[in-house]
């Protein structure tokens, strides 16, 4: 009786766990109405205290206001990331979720991941995500009339978090001293992806709200950041994509990207650029690189060095002061002018790049480049076992 009561008790066991995984299926669906619901209420009063702070021209009013506006976006946020919890996970963990729910998850548990280690980038990274995920929830149901009320407010906020994950960026840059060389490289990538994923998401909508005409300044490198969308991109198509990038946020996040991050990451670019010319095998590609090159160095001086107050020194201040007064005084619409140009841009290369073991390749790029437009000649001067070589000389 014993070793029966056993074997009952063990198969009862079994039952009731059966039982209770199916009522854990069946309960689903009605969490997620619930939280659903939930995610509504607070997403329509978010929105009601938005409009309220958005109309509103009391100033004494104006803090009161804001306040009440805040307290409703962090409940809205909290029911977002309770749905996530609570009907997404158990439904991936049930294994009846969707690619969409799984892959949300996934991204849920790399945002989280951060709270450790950098806790800003956390704040700002998780925030990002709830509104993401509630806005492509909204778009997927076609409510035109909520999407037109939702997009101001979801610009509005997406604009600040662009804004201090850009932020928080610089100032890891800015540590020079824990941040290794590794580290900074991830900073740069982290940078452009942000900026690309602004561009791409939410630029759009702020356009729209605004009026095509606010953002003509930048019209054109929009739509060249626009083409690279489409289609496999080699390495010189990535670099190219992220100096419009750069030129962008030149305009967009002057404050939240300093001229100093801005300046580092054309840098970086340039650095980029050099190792594509002189790793590329194909003449061809070599001289494609070389034209984004330039490319790259006068969009560099025009939006970034041309508008620099700040200087390490007075002597490098004026050097670049004379510099900008020639490239001024190019006619760059002329096949001469364009000569000109870059052999300034060459020079002022030669004149920066550190003299060392690992810049001789493209310091004798550079340099052929120069003998080609007769800016180098050579001379011819003996060895010490008799063989000739070549020796190019600056043309005074």
């Amino acid at each position: 009786m014993e070793e029966r009561g056993l074997r009952v008790a063990k198969t009862d066991g079994a039952f009731f766990s059966k039982i209770s995984t199916t009522i854990s299926k069946l309960l689903i669906p009605t969490k997620i109405g619930i939280n659903g619901m939930l995610i509504s209420i607070k997403r329509n009063s978010v929105l009601k205290n938005y409009e309220t702070c958005s109309k509103n021209e009391d100033k004494e009013k104006e803090e009161a206001l804001q306040k009440k506006y805040e307290d409703a976006f962090i409940l809205y946020l909290e029911s977002i990331d309770k749905f996530v919890m609570d009907s997404i996970y158990k439904k991936v963990r049930a294994r009846t979720a969707t690619q969409f729910e799984e892959e949300a998850l996934s991204k849920y548990y790399t945002v989280i991941h951060l709270k450790d280690t950098q806790y800003l980038e956390y704040k700002h990274r998780k925030q990002k995500y709830l509104l993401d995920l509630d806005y492509l929830s909204i778009k997927g149901d076609n409510k035109t009339k909520l999407i037109a009320r939702y997009n101001p407010f979801y610009v509005s906020k997406m604009e600040g978090i662009y804004k201090g994950i850009l932020k928080n960026y610089s100032v890891q840059l800015a540590d020079k001293v824990s941040a290794s060389i590794i580290d900074r490289d991830n900073i740069y990538d982290s940078i452009f992806e942000t900026l690309g994923d602004y561009v791409e998401n939410i630029l759009p909508i702020k356009m729209e709200l605004d009026g095509k005409e606010k953002y003509k300044d930048i019209a054109e490198e929009i739509d060249k950041y626009n083409s690279f969308l489409v289609g496999k991109l080699d390495t010189r198509d990535q670099i190219e994509k992220k100096m419009y990038l750069l030129a962008i946020s030149r305009k967009l996040f002057t404050h939240s990207l300093p001229l100093v991050v801005a300046e580092q990451c054309y840098e970086k670019l340039l650095k980029e650029t050099r190792h594509l010319i002189i790793s590329s095998k194909i003449d061809k590609k070599k001289e494609k690189a070389y034209d984004l090159l330039i490319d790259l160095i006068e969009d560099f001086n025009v939006r970034l060095l041309s508008t620099k107050i700040y200087w390490e020194s007075p002597a490098k201040r004026e050097e670049y002061k004379k510099f900008w007064e020639e490239y001024q005084a190019i006619d760059k619409n002329t096949i001469d002018g364009k000569v000109k140009k870059e052999i300034l841009f060459i020079k002022d290369e030669l004149n920066k790049i550190e003299k060392n073991i690992q810049n001789k390749h493209i310091i004798k790029f550079y340099k052929d480049k120069l003998a080609e437009y007769g800016v180098l000649r050579s001379l011819k001067n003996s060895y010490s076992k008799g063989k000739n070589y070549t020796k190019k000389v600056v043309r005074v």
